[in-house]
């Protein structure tokens, strides 16, 4: 599929352009032990390398500069007895399907070689330091030989308006990857319910879904993003990451917790009681964002929007809020004052892919764009009260739900990727009984 992904941004190139990506490279956590390394998003969906330090040039019809050229680190024996064998140049062809592979210590001469021939190039400046160097050393050269019948590029051009629009759109090849994310991330969550306890700490229930996560078959640190897991009045944290509570008795938990398999994300939450039994208070407030999440993915559909989707779920939800006797506000008076945002805080959807926000604008102008086969976005509605939030009933206060799973747009309706993850109340239920 990476092949696929370099043919059709060549096919957006003019004869004489270069482009340039850059990959991620280390980076040092403290003295010197380094953060768990990602390939960078763009650079991979481009490459499917997994090194550091490298970078794809694409070259259209310029004379003596192949099409698809990678710069990977070199072999070096004692390098590798540190941290392990490389591709190197003599490697990274048959493992990458690029025929051209070259060290990266040639990469700054490259890079000056292709500027003296093209027309324009594409790169994205602010990326990697070094690399920015090289193609401001190669303008500043190039100025001073226009005499000499050189000229720099007439153009620098942002290649993620490409990039992105590509990446929004999921391959079938992708999306059996995305699958794989969303078959790990629902095992995660279903196999938790079951080992839940009360007076567990909440680091103990992170740290089982990491493991979980990583036994499954994800990759690097088993996890797309940093797991929540959120006790009680926690959940009206919306990016709560202390993980450090213990999760009492008669309260719920919220785990908004995703894999990554192939570096592409699955991003689901689940709240469920942490004794495996929902007080009927708990119960309003989840059937009603429940009801939300359904009214929400029936709303996906081709042609629809993402803000079709959400006023879906706001149309629910401020119903909800009228029942459970948080506002006597009709829902019409709700929308248009936006009160019901006092406790569904955010937006419902996120597109994602190879990052959990993943690349794609959600408008064109200020038109929301119709959702197309291919898009995949996540449905997350909530509801959030706090324990101090003295506007609504008692017996509400510091419940905080949100049910969020993976939606696949196709021409025959929504797929739910994390279908798998429970989530109706009784099967939540039984799920935390062992059954």
């Amino acid at each position: 599929m990476f092949q696929a992904h370099r043919r059709a941004f060549l096919d957006s190139m003019q004869e004489g352009d270069i482009a340039l990506f850059a990959g991620a490279c280390h980076v040092t956590r403290n003295h010197d032990v380094d953060f768990p390394f990602r390939q960078d998003s763009d650079y991979y969906y481009l490459t499917g390398h997994r090194e550091s330090d490298g970078l794809l040039m694409l070259a259209k019809g310029l004379d003596g500069i192949p099409e698809e050229t990678i710069f990977v680190l070199p072999r070096d024996p004692k390098m590798e007895t540190w941290f392990g064998v490389r591709l190197g140049s003599e490697g990274a062809p048959e493992a990458l399907g690029i025929a051209c592979a070259r060290v990266n210590t040639e990469l700054a001469a490259a890079i000056a070689d292709a500027m003296q021939k093209c027309t324009r190039i594409w790169y994205r400046l602010g990326g990697r330091a070094d690399v920015d160097a090289m193609v401001m050393k190669g303008f500043a050269h190039l100025r001073t030989q226009v005499r000499k019948g050189f000229a720099p590029p007439t153009a620098v051009l942002e290649p993620t308006h490409v990039l992105h629009e590509m990446r929004l759109f999921k391959s079938p090849a992708e999306m059996d990857v995305m699958r794989r994310a969303a078959a790990l991330s629902a095992k995660g969550h279903n196999l938790a319910m079951a080992m839940m306890q009360p007076g567990m700490m909440e680091y103990e229930v992170e740290a089982f879904y990491n493991y979980t996560f990583r036994r499954a078959g994800a990759e690097s640190m088993g996890w797309s993003y940093g797991t929540i897991v959120a006790g009680g009045d926690h959940a009206n944290i919306l990016h709560y990451v202390e993980n450090d509570k213990p999760l009492n008795d008669g309260e719920l938990v919220l785990v908004d917790a995703g894999a990554e398999f192939g570096l592409y994300a699955g991003d689901i939450t689940r709240t469920y009681p942490v004794n495996g039994k929902f007080t009927d208070a708990q119960k309003e407030v989840y059937a009603a964002v429940l009801a939300a999440e359904k009214a929400s993915i029936a709303a996906s559909v081709v042609g629809a929007t993402l803000l079709d989707v959400h006023n879906a779920s706001v149309q629910v939800l401020c119903s909800a809020l009228i029942t459970l006797g948080v506002t006597e506000d009709s829902v019409e008076k709700q929308v248009a004052s936006e009160s019901y945002k006092e406790w569904f805080l955010h937006n419902t959807s996120h597109w994602i892919g190879l990052d959990v926000h993943d690349a794609g604008k959600y408008r064109d102008g200020d038109h929301w764009r119709p959702l197309e086969p291919g898009m995949c976005f996540t449905i997350e509605p909530g509801l959030y009260f706090r324990a101090d939030d003295e506007r609504v009933p008692e017996r509400l206060r510091g419940i905080g739900v949100r049910i969020e799973d993976d939606i696949h747009v196709t021409v025959d309706g929504p797929e739910n990727l994390t279908i798998d993850a429970v989530k109706e109340i009784v099967d939540i239920e039984a799920t935390c009984a062992g059954n």
